[in-house]
C-alpha cells in the first residue's frame, strides 16, 4: 500500500491525519507543497476522477488575494501557478484520491 500526504507543517488538519497515521503505524510519504509545488502529472493524478476546481480552497487567503471569486478561470492552471490554492491535506492511498479527510474517511481507505 502506497499512502502519500500532501499538506503543509502548518496546517492543523495535516497534523491530524499526520498523527492519525502515525498512531495507526502506516508508513507514509509527507509532500510540504508549501516547500516543493506539486507537478503538472502530479495534479493529474489528484484530480483525476474529478474537477479540478474540487481541488480548489475557496475560502483561503490566496483564493481572496488573487481574485478568483469574481473571475473565470481554469483551475489546473491556476493551481499549478499558485499552491497555496489546494484544499489541503490530501491523501493518497495507492489511486484512490481524499481530500480533506475525516478519521473515518482515512480508516475505511486504508482498512483499518
Amino acid at each position: 500500500m502506497n499512502v502519500i500526504l500532501y499538506g503543509t507543517k502548518k496546517c492543523q488538519e495535516t497534523r491530524k491525519v499526520e498523527r492519525f497515521l502515525r498512531e495507526r503505524r502506516v508508513p507514509y510519504q509527507f509532500r510540504d507543497v508549501g516547500e516543493k509545488p506539486v507537478t503538472e502529472g502530479e495534479l493529474k493524478n489528484l484530480s483525476a476522477g474529478r474537477k479540478a476546481e474540487d481541488l480548489i480552497d475557496e475560502k483561503s487567503a490566496a483564493y481572496a488575494r488573487r481574485g478568483l471569486a469574481f473571475m473565470e478561470f481554469d483551475a489546473f492552471e491556476e493551481i499549478l501557478a499558485d499552491n497555496a490554492l489546494m484544499r489541503i491535506p490530501i491523501l493518497r492511498v495507492d489511486r484512490k484520491i481524499l481530500v480533506r479527510p475525516s478519521a473515518t474517511e482515512v480508516s475505511a481507505s486504508l482498512g483499518l
